[in-house]
């Protein structure tokens, strides 16, 4: 049987729609809709992008039960 797995992007392609953009708490609702929805996996944003953004992907990721909770992030420097 095959499985199909659900990967949603709404906290953070999402909110880069004009008029679209969450502050931290209304992610955090965001986020308990996709998990009743049974959404696999949620990228939650981009946590280098701002505090906020960080803060939000963390409370997430601490708050929010049922999905696995992602995090975009850059490419590494070469050192």
């Amino acid at each position: 049987m095959r499985v199909i797995k659900i990967f949603d992007t709404t906290l953070r392609d999402g909110e880069q729609s004009p008029g679209a953009s969450m502050n931290v708490e209304e992610k955090i609702q965001v986020a308990k809709q996709l998990a009743r929805l049974g959404v696999d996996v949620v990228e939650a944003g981009f946590p280098i992008a701002s505090p906020g953004d960080f803060e939000a992907v963390k409370r997430i990721a601490s708050e929010v039960k049922g999905s696995l909770w992602r995090g975009l992030r850059g490419p590494r420097k070469k050192t």
